[in-house]
């Protein structure tokens, strides 16, 4: 018996996919949820097998929600968007249904999660959660604090360091632990924003106060927080380009 969640903002949404699951004798919905809030929680507390995922949800989009999730289960999207679909297949999804989902076309993504399952193991959308996938680029970065779940503007980072499979964002506020690369991150951002400066840190570059020369080829960027970062050679061109140099 494969245990399923659904998440989808529309009530309607969720009445159809449950509506035609009950056509499948393994399958057995254990929640439904609003919103990505619900929707991680519900996924930490029932482990299930498969979520059916809506994108664009208030408060917590679908793909922040997965960042949340240590070992993602499989996830079919469902959702009225078609822009994501290409990220999401690249990234693994297990199908990618578009509204209104007619029973033929979720046939043929359910029989995808059961051939899938007989020949993987669990957690197809492992890559998936730690892509960026947006439309356009990403403005704000989704934190797990202590257990609770924050959301960081972008306009809120002071930089962003790398530490082994984890970064440290650094505000005002605090700095946050997230499970990701520095490189997942800089490709999510507005390049003429931030700025990977160094192998190790990402700067906004309006956080930017002044560049000093350092040792050889290097310089420090210091930022109007007080924090000095070390540019490389090759972050000091991606500067001058951002700024017009």
């Amino acid at each position: 018996m494969y245990k399923v969640i659904l998440i989808d903002d529309e009530p309607l949404a969720r009445q159809l996919l449950s509506s035609l699951l009950k056509t499948y004798a393994q399958f057995n919905v254990v929640c439904e949820c609003g919103d990505g809030f619900e929707g991680f929680k519900a996924i930490q507390e029932h482990q299930p097998d498969l979520v059916f995922l809506d994108v664009q949800m208030p408060r917590l989009n679908g793909f922040e929600m997965l960042e949340l999730v240590d070992e993602p289960p499989a996830v079919i999207f469902s959702t009225a968007f078609d822009e994501y679909a290409m990220k999401a297949f690249e990234a693994n999804a297990v199908d990618y249904l578009l509204k209104p989902v007619t029973k033929e076309r979720f046939d043929k993504a359910v029989q995808k999660f059961m051939q899938q399952t007989s020949t993987d193991t669990a957690g197809t959308l492992k890559n998936l959660a730690e892509e960026k996938v947006y439309e356009g680029y990403q403005h704000r970065m989704v934190v797990k604090d202590n257990g609770v779940i924050r959301i960081i503007p972008a306009d809120e980072i002071q930089y962003i360091e790398a530490s082994d499979d984890y970064i440290r964002i650094f505000t005002k506020d605090g700095r946050y632990l997230k499970k990701t690369t520095l490189t997942r991150v800089e490709n999510g951002f507005d390049p003429g924003k931030f700025v990977r400066v160094h192998r190790s840190y990402i700067i906004p570059v309006s956080r930017l106060a002044r560049i000093e020369p350092y040792e050889k080829d290097s310089h420090i960027a210091l930022l109007q927080s007080g924090a000095k970062i070390p540019v490389s050679k090759s972050g000091l061109e991606k500067l001058k380009k951002v700024l017009g140099w």
